[in-house]
């Protein structure tokens, strides 16, 4: 490919980036009354937020529908056609309708206009002509025209179905605020995703327990703890007094610095060599915030404690990378 080839594939790709962002820069101006409107219609709804929509409206139609429905504002995408022959059952009189077209005269859009009416549902269009149909029909239409399509032959829908995305995505997130939509709703909403697990898991959930937690008693010697590390395969142990309350760690590190001493691992007691000042977390706290603990203090291991400082468990970072937080 030569040099001028390659200049002029840069160029058109330039300018179709160039006109579709003064195409969403212009829809500054358009969130207006109309706007704050069809929001409060959102807001009042009692069902769901159904979304219609044709051709590359409809692909946009279901995006702004899930980004609705993950944000807090139950959702779901009805093709026009199909609602045409049965699928308009879906639609209830408590639901709100949100209809996409560019030309505000689709005629499958059209020919369910009657029926939605009929039901005496708020209709909020998104249009590019404001003396459509569609646009007259609705209860309120929102102005999402824009000046050309980034396509050189103003065919393609590039620049029109890019402005409508935006705006379902202004919407949604105006909804999300209004509603105090929060991080941990969010989460419920993804629990399959990583977003879900770093919101919503839990210390306890993926921590050490019971006969898994290496621990010693404070009366133990330091080959007693040795012998306890080896075993559990954590590279640390606790020491513990009678109560199970905490009173100190010692870890691989601790051992190579010991050793540098030439002591007895016989006779020495462990809490001569133990870390005392270790760091601890709740079981109820999140394992992104264990993470956060341990980045934070360069260290690999967490000790899981009630308010008391009695032992409940332990966090290994392979825990975290196990359940995918790390």
């Amino acid at each position: 490919m030569s040099i001028t080839e390659a200049d002029k594939l840069r160029a058109l790709g330039l300018a179709v980036i160039q006109t579709e962002s003064q195409a969403v820069a212009k829809l500054t101006t358009r969130i207006d009354n109309a706007f704050v409107q069809a929001c409060e219609f959102m807001l009042k709804c009692e069902g769901r937020i159904v979304v219609i929509g044709m051709g590359k409206s409809g692909h946009i139609g279901s995006k702004i529908a899930a980004t609705l429905a993950s944000t807090g504002s139950p959702a779901f995408f009805v093709h026009p056609g199909e609602a045409s022959h049965g699928d308009l059952g879906m639609i209830t009189t408590k639901d709100v309708v949100l209809a996409l077209s560019n030309s505000g005269e689709t005629d499958e859009i059209l020919t369910i206009l009657p029926l939605i009416k009929r039901l005496a549902v708020p209709l909020i269009s998104l249009t590019g002509n404001q003396n459509s149909t569609l646009a007259q029909t609705a209860t309120v239409n929102i102005d999402v025209s824009v000046e050309k399509e980034a396509c050189p032959l103003g065919l393609a829908p590039t620049s029109s179905t890019t402005a409508a995305l935006v705006m379902g995505d202004a919407l949604a997130i105006a909804l999300l605020e209004a509603k105090g939509f929060n991080a941990e709703d969010f989460a419920l909403s993804h629990p399959g995703g990583s977003l879900g697990r770093r919101l919503l898991l839990l210390t306890r959930d993926i921590m050490h327990t019971g006969e898994e937690m290496p621990q010693v008693p404070i009366t133990a010697t330091l080959r007693d703890a040795l012998v306890e590390m080896t075993r559990k395969g954590l590279g640390m142990t606790t020491i513990v007094d009678n109560g199970l309350h905490v009173s100190g760690i010692f870890t691989d590190g601790d051992l190579r610095r010991v050793l540098d001493t030439q002591v007895d691992i016989h006779s020495t007691m462990i809490t001569e060599v133990m870390t005392t000042s270790c760091k601890t977390i709740s079981a109820d706290s999140l394992a992104v915030e264990a993470l956060s603990l341990m980045q934070t203090h360069k260290i690999t291991v967490l000790l899981v404690v009630d308010a008391q400082e009695i032992l409940k468990g332990v966090l290994h970072t392979h825990d975290l990378l196990r359940a995918r937080v790390l």
